[in-house]
């Protein structure tokens, strides 16, 4: 097999601005890079359980022979240890190391690990440098890219966190080979959001061969993720902390996605599950505003199901308590939601409606 050439994106932010660098063995790079960076010595490393069994050794060597002494702390695996709590373990160990206001952080994981030491680097010090190293499909998409960082708290999910930019995201796809098959399919939702929302050749792509990512194909994976990378890297540059309006349109599939997330506890969907549920609600919303025709609808849903992805909002799920959890999301205002509606794939605007607005065209 040919090498398979790497794709790097720049996220413009002034001074802010850094790389997303998407191709394949690049945990092996991961030091030369933070050398490269004016970073030197100690960092620290955190990772969750399953992620650290696969990939510590290996990127602890990387980091040694780029002369780094990593302090790691390993941390649960799983939505339900995106807490307080966990961040409190992250502090404990790096502050009982000695870590520096210069000590870079790298955040070698998926979205949870990702979201935690984001806010650890936002909180600790005032601010420290991170390097987000993404190993899921969801997270080298979306999650690592744009500085949102958080925890949940029993009212909703990521209400509790800070903007905090990194200065590097390295997504190596060569990892996304030892995913669990539905946290790969979980990664494709957001995939499938980024070609709603603004690349529709994006979607007819996948429309056309969804095997092109299902397979795992290094050499397919690098240009669709880049795909996603440059999308997100645009819309955090044009509104970085969600302020005009640009950077909402991210949520296409969310409103619903987040609410039923909150309603099952965290413990029934994976997110991209709950988004994919929430996209085709999003788009049957649209359609009972008049905004899209069937056919959208059903292009939405049809390629979401033919990747594996839920569709429907469960029937045991109350659409009452449905709508509750969107009331108490962070983005909700003045008892109205910027919601993302679909016009036709590669086309969404932003239209303000209360949860019950919502719920009664599901």
């Amino acid at each position: 097999m040919p090498p398979v050439s790497d794709e790097t994106v720049r996220v413009e932010l002034g001074a802010r601005s850094y790389d997303v660098v998407v191709g394949l063995d690049l945990l092996d790079t991961l030091g030369t890079r933070l050398a490269t960076l004016g970073f030197a010595g100690r960092c620290g490393l955190v990772t969750s359980e399953r992620v650290g069994a696969l990939y510590r050794a290996r990127v602890e060597r990387a980091l040694a022979l780029a002369g780094f002494t990593p302090v790691v702390v390993q941390i649960p695996d799983g939505e339900e240890h995106k807490t307080l709590a966990t961040l409190g373990r992250i502090f404990d160990a790096l502050l009982q190391a000695g870590i520096e206001r210069r000590t870079a952080l790298v955040a070698l994981g998926g979205g949870v690990v990702g979201d935690v030491t984001g806010f650890a680097a936002a909180s600790l010090l005032r601010g420290l440098p991170i390097v987000q190293v993404p190993t899921t499909l969801l997270a080298q998409v979306d999650a690592a890219i744009g500085g949102k960082t958080a925890v949940d708290h029993p009212v909703g999910k990521n209400l509790i966190g800070a903007f905090h930019q990194p200065c590097l995201v390295l997504a190596d796809v060569g990892v996304l080979g030892t995913l669990p098959r539905r946290e790969l399919l979980a990664g494709l939702a957001e995939v499938v959001k980024y070609g709603v929302i603004g690349d529709a050749a994006l979607f007819a792509g996948l429309e056309r061969d969804p095997d092109a990512v299902l397979t795992g194909d290094p050499e397919r994976l690098v240009p669709v993720v880049a795909a996603c990378a440059r999308q997100k890297a645009a819309v955090v540059a044009a509104d970085e902390r969600e302020e005009r309006g640009e950077r909402a349109v991210l949520n296409f599939g969310h409103t619903v996605g987040h609410a039923l997330e909150a309603v099952t506890s965290y413990g029934r969907y994976l997110h991209g599950e709950a988004v994919a549920i929430g996209m085709v609600a999003a788009a049957r919303v649209s359609a009972g505003l008049g905004l899209c025709d069937a056919t959208t609808v059903g292009r939405i849903g049809g390629l979401l199901a033919r990747l594996g992805l839920p569709v429907a909002v469960p029937a045991d799920v109350p659409v009452a308590a449905l709508a509750a959890a969107m009331r108490a999301d962070k983005k909700s205002a003045d008892g109205r939601i910027r919601f993302v509606a679909v016009e036709q794939v590669g086309r969404v605007r932003l239209v303000p409606l209360t949860a019950q607005d919502i719920v009664d065209r599901l």
